[in-house]
């Protein structure tokens, strides 16, 4: 049976009616299943179960706490890149041994509490990262690990917003400057280069880059196994793409293993690091909204909604689609187009065009794979407290994150005299 179906014109979420959701938390909110989250994540482990593995979720897609814990106790690692993100694996059983810290810009205070724990590995992305680190391990006394995030320059073919492999973007070690990395390598004590890696995008649809950047990655850790460097991974990245809407066919886990593992079948000695996240939480997750007025006018009809950009700014920002279902569908409403748009002042504040529906005020709407980087980019823009969160697990409910009040919005902030 489907995790999301219509049974008798109503919506439900395993064996839970989404209306029964909406009327018991309010809507906005978000809801996830747990099934899904769990069975997504099995997918990859079974797909590389034939090569050394880890698979580490990407925290950015969706960093709540019930979500991080379901994972862990499936033995996932983890991909972060800030001490907030570790704290929260931390906090939610997460095995510092299993945690990959990437990120441009990480500071100080975030590598010593890494160094601290002992995660896993590093991805250095600078010079200047890895003197850092060397500094901070010597000051703790250890030797941390680290690996080369290399940007390959090689095109993702997604979103520019989202394409991390590019020369003009900002992450990773441009291939060119890797001889001069090594000689400052081998001048460092307290770090220990023990993999390579790239990320080369998000929402990856096409698995030609990826192939190409395996390559690129076995032929460096060639050149370092050849320098006398004793390598133990190769860290692939993530951003393996889903299906939006209709018309899409991103790779199947099982197709992008294959791919993968075809470039990696002379490599068996190193452990393979994925870092998927939207492909995991995804389609795990629904967006709760109710329609507050129905504005039509002689150019578009609008259908205003509770939820907005605060919540779900992806269409905003990259102009993502997202299907919107009517969670009961009601048989005497008119169909028409609609834009369907928030309360926020911005003219971006969409969550969806031209959008066929039959609907009328006060309906409920789910607004689908909405479970990455909706609630993890959610903001308190025109001061709107954030929303809850509710984990489904077959018949059963569970509140994973309260609805914020009027009050925590302002509890940080001081009038001063």
């Amino acid at each position: 049976m489907p995790m999301l179906r219509y049974q008798q014109n109503e919506l439900f979420l395993e064996d839970v009616r989404l209306a029964d959701l909406a009327n018991l938390y309010g809507t906005p909110c978000y809801v996830y299943s747990q099934a899904l989250i769990e069975q997504n994540w099995q997918l990859f482990d079974t797909a590389f179960n034939k090569h050394s593995h880890l698979v580490c979720y990407a925290v950015k897609a969706n960093s709540n706490l019930s979500i991080l814990n379901i994972l862990a106790k499936k033995h996932s690692g983890f991909d972060i890149v800030s001490l907030g993100e570790l704290e929260r694996v931390l906090t939610a059983g997460g095995d510092p041994k299993r945690i990959i810290f990437s990120g441009v810009g990480k500071q100080p205070y975030e590598i010593l509490r890494a160094i601290e724990v002992g995660i896993k590995c590093f991805n250095v992305e600078s010079e200047a990262e890895l003197i850092l680190l060397n500094q901070l391990a010597k000051q703790k006394n250890t030797v941390a690990h680290f690996a080369l995030r290399v940007n390959p320059n090689i095109n993702a073919g997604t979103h520019p917003h989202i394409a991390t492999g590019l020369h003009h973007n900002k992450f990773g070690i441009p291939l060119e400057q890797i001889s001069s990395f090594i000689q400052t390598i081998k001048t460092l004590s307290h770090v220990k280069l023990i993999g390579v890696a790239s990320h080369i995008g998000s929402q990856l649809m096409d698995l030609t880059p990826l192939t190409e950047t395996v390559v690129c990655l076995t032929q460096l850790a060639d050149h370092l196994s050849k320098l006398g460097f004793q390598l133990t991974h190769i860290n692939v990245g993530g951003g393996l793409g889903i299906g939006y809407q209709e018309g899409e066919h991103p790779p199947t886990v099982k197709d992008y293993a294959n791919a993968l593992l075809n470039k990696l079948a002379n490599y068996s000695t190193y452990e393979i690091i994925l870092e998927p996240g939207r492909a995991i939480v995804a389609n795990a997750g629904f967006l709760l909204s109710k329609i507050v007025y129905l504005k039509p006018t002689p150019h578009k009809n609008f259908a205003i909604v509770d939820a907005a950009m605060s919540e779900l700014i992806r269409p905003a920002l990259y102009d993502a689609w997202h299907d919107i279902l009517p969670v009961i569908i009601q048989n005497g409403s008119p169909r028409a187009l609609y834009d369907v748009v928030g309360p926020i002042c911005e003219s971006a504040d969409f969550i969806g065009k031209d959008r066929e529906l039959a609907i009328k005020p006060l309906d409920l709407l789910a607004i689908c794979h909405a479970g990455a980087y909706g609630a993890s980019m959610s903001s308190h823009y025109n001061s709107r407290p954030n929303v809850a969160e509710v984990l489904v697990h077959g018949n059963q409910t569970k509140l994973i994150r309260r609805r914020e009040t009027i009050q925590d919005l302002f509890a940080l902030e001081k009038i001063t005299d």
